[in-house]
């Protein structure tokens, strides 16, 4: 079965944008954008679309790449204190002459809708979570349109980042899962995969997990978004081996990303909702 990420996101952001229409104030979302990335441009730009779509108020930023660490702050810090703003992302990766964490950290805990924030990422390992980090979000959100149980079910996550990997393990864990937390260089990772209900890959290789190594019937969840040479996109996972022995695979594209902007809408209207009643 194809976990198609497309329309799962669809009727997410059809739900949100049902609710913003009784709202007397429209939830807020800015994106800064540093800089002129191809990649990062096209994000920010599906980004803004989405939040037209379901009636938020979208503010984009666009900063130079030369831009100083303390006029990066300092654009936070007015957007902390923006009334009308409810979510703040600074999209990433920033120029590496920036401090990545100290900006993230910049951002007020209540409006950080990538759920990056140190205090947001405390509260999803405590298992009280608010604000989460959107990727493993929307992976938890998939997971729950296949019908299967994830209590005591063995989770695989390969890669460990504290975007994807690190918070999806938290995410499992929390589900009352039992999650090995692997990368691209642990010893015998065919092995542990072979073992998996549930496996979910973000490690930036194409292709690099093989249909050989999956369970027959385990989830797979490919975070991965690669170019090939020849301009295909691919993901972390062989999909065309893979999805003869998976029970059910998402596909790239049209997977996990789609959920992932999705998510962040949701995020964005969870803060706004918990700002309101305030």
């Amino acid at each position: 079965m194809i976990i198609n990420g497309q329309k799962i996101a669809q009727n997410l952001r059809k739900n949100i944008g049902e609710q913003v229409a009784h709202l007397e104030r429209k939830p807020g979302l800015a994106v800064i954008l540093v800089g002129d990335d191809p990649a990062s441009a096209v994000y920010v730009r599906n980004k803004d679309n989405a939040c037209k779509e379901v009636g938020f108020y979208s503010e984009k930023i666009n900063k130079s790449a030369d831009i100083s660490q303390a006029e990066l702050l300092a654009e936070v810090e007015r957007l902390n204190n923006d009334d009308k703003i409810d979510g703040i992302l600074v999209q990433l990766p920033l120029p590496r002459h920036l401090d990545t964490n100290q900006v993230i950290e910049a951002i007020n805990p209540a409006k950080d809708v990538d759920g990056f924030h140190s205090e947001n990422i405390g509260k999803l390992m405590q298992n009280k979570p608010h604000l989460r980090p959107c990727t493993p979000k929307g992976v938890m959100t998939m997971l729950a349109t296949t019908g299967v149980d994830l209590i005591g079910k063995n989770c695989v996550v390969v890669g460990a980042s504290n975007i994807v990997g690190r918070p999806m393990a938290m995410e499992l864990l929390n589900a009352h899962a039992t999650v090995t937390i692997c990368n691209s260089k642990t010893t015998d990772l065919s092995n542990k995969i072979k073992n998996a209900d549930v496996v979910v890959v973000a490690v930036g290789n194409p292709q690099f997990i093989k249909g050989s190594w999956i369970k027959t019937g385990a989830i797979v969840i490919d975070v991965g978004i690669n170019r090939l040479e020849s301009g295909q996109l691919v993901g972390d996972v062989d999909f065309d081996s893979a999805e003869k022995v998976a029970g059910w695979i998402t596909p790239v594209p049209g997977g996990v990303g789609p959920m992932t902007i999705a998510t962040l809408l949701e995020n964005t209207l969870t803060a706004y909702m918990a700002r309101t009643k305030k």
